[in-house]
């Protein structure tokens, strides 16, 4: 696998992850390169290196074979790392993981998850040991890497808003950020663009393995309450960002308000969207406002997209990955960042001239390549992993 594996993007996460720790869990969304990740790091670290192994429970071999036993024999064979993919197929992945943490000191164990895993919160058997990380799909940063073979590194937040004119007129030097945002907004975040398959077909596939495996398999759902569940994520989507009238979707969907709660957090956890609140309110009550996760997933769901309702769901999607993401206190603005009445924005496509621009507020510009004070290019929040 490592022979036909290319070279792709380094993903920021290969560096943030402590490889010393002894179980490490990566969580992620079905499409988002979870196992090329995994063999990124076999090829980066051990080459061809028999010491690590990558193995996938797919293999009907572990269905008349415990973990721990295999585990037993790589480990007496001079194994170092063992490198598990699709965990969520194997029964009793929890206990078995701890047994072998307890069993073997010197085994490390890296893990893939589904994004609607709860790996410490409702597993008492690993809870304590694990370290889990999250896998997202491309950055436009990770995109325009891709696409223009450069090695642009991330900004945090805080360096965005204080130096954005001069990262902005160091990138644009190099490349035209804008001749490459309206692909990424289309097909850029899920890794699979690169295959050679219809990419919309393909994504509609992943969504519905989202619903079939991640959703109800994982969550214990009986099947025939898959439609009640496919119903709802097209009503949903087809109005985002909304306002849910959850109170309407329970008739349309023929289920309680508590229950389409519910299923609007499993989708959310499955990352086909996201949910934003007031400043400290959250889940189980009423969003303010539901949007697609990320916006390749808008285009196969409408190929009609509005422009504005594109521009937020970007915004939302790249700025959330690290920072805590709530509806503003400002009328004016359209998001609020990490409970910090300093840092509301507007997403706009372009500044008019002839409008005074609230002062309390950043505006992130689409059709700006570079920005000045509170204007800061959209594309350049793209850069933030």
């Amino acid at each position: 696998m490592i022979d036909h594996l290319d070279n792709g993007v380094h993903r920021l996460l290969m560096d943030e992850i402590d490889w010393n720790d002894r179980l490490i869990g990566i969580k992620g969304s079905r499409g988002v390169g979870k196992t090329t990740f995994l063999l990124q790091y076999a090829k980066k670290y051990f080459g061809t290196d028999r010491s690590c192994l990558y193995i996938n429970f797919n293999n009907f071999y572990f269905t008349s074979h415990t973990l721990v036993d295999f585990a037993d024999d790589f480990y007496k064979q001079g194994g170092k790392i063992l490198l598990i993919d699709q965990m969520f197929k194997y029964e009793n992945w929890s206990k078995e993981l701890r047994m072998c943490y307890d069993r073997f000191p010197e085994l490390k164990i890296v893990f893939t998850a589904s994004s609607v895993m709860r790996l410490i919160e409702d597993n008492n058997d690993i809870s304590d040991i694990v370290k889990s990380y999250n896998l997202r799909g491309f950055s436009f940063r990770e995109f325009l890497n891709l696409q223009e073979g450069t090695n642009f590194q991330s900004y945090t937040m805080a360096e965005i808003l204080e130096n954005h004119a001069e990262i902005a007129s160091t990138i644009c030097k190099e490349v035209k950020p804008l001749a490459h945002l309206q692909d990424y907004l289309h097909h850029g975040f899920y890794p699979f663009f690169l295959e050679k398959r219809n990419f919309s077909e393909n994504l509609l596939k992943t969504m519905n393995m989202m619903l079939e495996v991640d959703i109800l398999l994982i969550k214990q759902i009986d099947i025939q309450y898959l439609a009640k569940i496919r119903k709802l994520l097209y009503l949903l989507a087809i109005k985002t960002p909304c306002a849910p009238n959850v109170s309407q979707y329970s008739k349309d969907i023929e289920t309680s308000r508590a229950t389409v709660m519910n299923y609007i957090k499993y989708l959310k956890d499955a990352r086909l969207f996201n949910l934003l609140y007031p400043q400290d309110e959250d889940f189980p009550k009423k969003p303010e406002k539901v949007y697609m996760h990320n916006t390749n997933l808008m285009y196969v769901i409408d190929s009609n997209v509005d422009n504005d309702d594109l521009r937020k769901t970007f915004f939302y999607n790249v700025t959330h990955t690290r920072h805590k993401i709530n509806s503003p206190i400002n009328n004016e603005a359209d998001f609020m960042i990490d409970k910090n009445v300093g840092l509301q924005f507007k997403v706009e496509e372009k500044i008019d001239e002839q409008k005074p621009l609230n002062p309390d507020i950043y505006y992130a510009v689409h059709k700006a390549e570079t920005g000045e004070g509170k204007q800061i290019p959209l594309w350049l929040f793209g850069f933030l992993y």
